[in-house]
């Protein structure tokens, strides 16, 4: 069988921006009605309503306005398509309003774009919203700005015009990261270099609006190199098969390569590609496909599918750029849903850290962000996302935050890179701070009997045994069943669990993060005298944030902090929930809950990793005393 020819054309996305009645519309229609893409009774209807209006020429804007006055009944987020073929290429336009109302709809319009078209009226020349339009374009990182000077019938199609429309554009342009700027003069009414070179402007010796659509390299923004692979669902129609379905972000996979499931960290391998049509031998960004895989895994939707040794970044600590789509404004304290992928997560906007004037590009302190400004911002989440930063792939490196109430879109964000460098400086300063923390006029007094002695006398080495993980990940039940094992050897335990103190010691405290980081600090302390005292002290606590756990490890000496990471996937802990907790705090009965609407940040480096969700409490006990017997802290068993 031949191939359809159509089918293996490439495509370009490209988007249209321009201030209002700079003849968007009318381009627009010229490309469709001179690349015979209008039915003819469609030409016919346009040709009697301009006739009725008293028109001179046929109004192409009527090709696309009706649906734009619909559109435009209301504020959202929502974009026309077009799509149009010539016999060199498909393409699809995203036509966006012009309106300084609505350039949150060229943010979503451009966000796939591969070209931006900005118009500019001959007339008018460079002004503030094509400006902006232009700082959008580099903000998006479309490779490719083409600048259609319009208009120019009516400016006399004077090159001197053209000319210095270039000039001021470029000048802009020189402060932004536009990697490749092209400008033609045009009249979109009357056809000149739309889809024809025309006549009138015998100065130009560049090529049409339409030939340059043809011609500019495509796929330069697709990251053909990191493969990932966002799963959607997960599809089993008989006992026989089970695949996963959704579309690759980026990158290619074929049968046979070595893969990673995050977050569970589980490696299998690519067992085929599965799409309607049949098996493939290789798949690439953009393509819809089901893999199956040689491993039984748990896998679910929000998950990705990653190649192995090609992993991406991971962190709940995210430096953002931010583009406001809500008439409400940023409330930073709004436990935002954030959608990445086909992942959703609860996340918070930790800090503002300053808004642009997209007029100068300055940067301005900010205490919010409001309809169609963009900042720079902190991003906290409850669980780490896998991102790559939107500089090298566009696909795993924006997202959008979604309002919990209303469910209405509110925001769309680039994510620059990780916060790691924040976070390390704070937990430097709470430790800096912490270590000083004590009443005056006090001194530490030695007991009489000194913990070595201690050690000695109960044959084992002192401890401090923290587990950390989501509420209903299992840290008690594994905790409490170390404690039995740790007994019936005779060892001298101390068990602190975070429901417990918070009935005497802490009772006092409530669960914002000042009140978390000063429960763990009480908790640390207690734990160091358990430790003073020779024992293996068992802390059982969510301690969602690093410098807090960081801080409790600075209180003992080196190898004697012992961090077990009580890892569970959040569907499961949900599922779970011992104490009805989750269903509380879905329910909104229960403000700043871990892993709902209060983050928590994974260890980077835990002694220990016990996944309760894959292994059963006794082996997770087992991998804990097998640790301390190697470290030394207890005997071999």
């Amino acid at each position: 069988m031949t191939p359809d020819p159509y089918l293996s054309m490439d495509m370009l996305r490209f988007t249209t921006a321009g201030s209002v009645d700079d003849g968007k519309s009318t381009l627009i229609g010229r490309l469709l009605l001179d690349t015979k893409s209008i039915f003819e009774d469609q030409l016919e209807a346009v040709e009697r309503a301009s006739q009725l209006r008293g028109e001179e020429y046929v109004d192409l804007a009527l090709f696309t306005d009706g649906l734009r006055a619909e559109r435009e009944q209301r504020i959202t987020i929502d974009v026309a398509y077009r799509f149009f073929a010539t016999p060199k290429r498909k393409f699809i336009i995203a036509d966006t309003p012009g309106h300084i109302q609505y350039t949150r709809n060229m943010v979503t319009g451009a966000s796939t774009a591969e070209l931006a078209i900005i118009l500019i009226d001959a007339q008018h020349g460079v002004i503030t919203q094509s400006k902006r339009h232009g700082f959008i374009a580099s903000l998006l990182q479309i490779p490719h700005v083409l600048v259609a000077v319009n208009k120019m019938d009516l400016v006399g199609y004077d090159q001197a015009v053209f000319q210095r429309i270039a000039a001021d554009y470029t000048a802009f342009a020189s402060k932004l990261s536009v990697p490749s700027l092209t400008f033609i003069p045009i009249s979109a009414l009357l056809g000149d270099n739309v889809v024809h070179r025309g006549e009138n402007m015998p100065w130009y010796d560049g090529p049409s609006l339409l030939h340059h659509l043809e011609n500019v390299s495509v796929g330069a923004s697709r990251n053909l190199v990191d493969f990932r692979f966002p799963v959607q669902m997960a599809v089993r129609p008989n006992a026989g098969f089970r695949g996963f379905a959704g579309q690759i972000a980026s990158g290619t996979i074929k049968p046979g390569e070595d893969v990673v499931v995050l977050p569970s960290g589980r490696s299998t391998r690519v067992r085929s590609i599965v799409t309607f049509g049949g098996e493939l031998a290789e798949a690439a960004a953009g393509d819809s496909v089901m893999l199956t895989l040689e491993d039984e895994i748990d896998i679910s939707r929000g998950d990705m599918i990653v190649r192995s040794g090609n992993l991406p970044q991971a962190s709940a600590a995210l430096q953002c750029t931010l583009c406001w789509m809500s008439e409400e404004p940023l409330n930073r304290r709004t436990p935002y849903i954030l959608q990445h992928t086909t992942r959703q997560v609860r996340a918070h906007v930790d800090e503002l850290t300053y808004r642009i004037d997209v007029d100068s590009l300055h940067r301005e302190p900010a205490q919010t962000l409001t309809l169609n400004e963009i900042g720079r911002v902190r991003l906290v989440t409850t669980q780490p996302l896998f991102f790559d930063s939107y500089q090298i792939n566009r696909a795993t490196g924006n997202f959008v935050l979604i309002d919990p109430y209303s469910n209405n879109t509110v925001a769309a964000g680039m994510i620059r890179r990780a916060d790691q460098e924040l976070a390390d400086l704070k937990v430097a300063n709470f430790l800096e701070k912490s270590a000083t923390l004590r009443s005056p006029n006090v001194v530490w007094e030695r007991t009489a009997i000194g913990r070595e002695q201690r050690e000695q006398r109960h044959g084992h080495q002192a401890a401090v045994i923290w587990f950390t993980g989501l509420s209903g990940s299992g840290k008690s039940t594994v905790a409490r069943l170390l404690e039995r094992r740790l007994y019936d050897l005779g060892i001298e335990t101390f068990y602190l669990d975070g429901d417990n103190v918070r009935h005497g010691l802490n009772g006092d405290l409530g669960f914002s993060a000042a009140d978390r980081k000063e429960n763990i600090r009480r908790v640390g302390e207690v734990a160091k005298l358990a430790f003073e005292h020779g024992h293996l002290a068992l802390c059982t606590f969510i301690s969602p944030f690093r410098e807090d756990r960081r801080f409790a490890r600075s209180l003992l000496p080196e190898g004697r902090f012992f961090e077990v990471y009580v890892k569970c996937d959040l569907e499961v802990a949900k599922r779970r929930d011992p104490k009805g907790l989750y269903a509380k705090a879905l329910a909104g009965e229960i403000k700043e809950f871990t892993g709902v609407t209060s983050p928590y940040e994974e260890p980077e480096a835990p002694d220990l990793v016990v996944e309760t969700d894959l292994i059963s409490v006794e082996d997770a006990v087992e991998a804990i005393m097998a640790e301390l017997a190697t470290r030394g802290i207890i005997g071999s068993r």
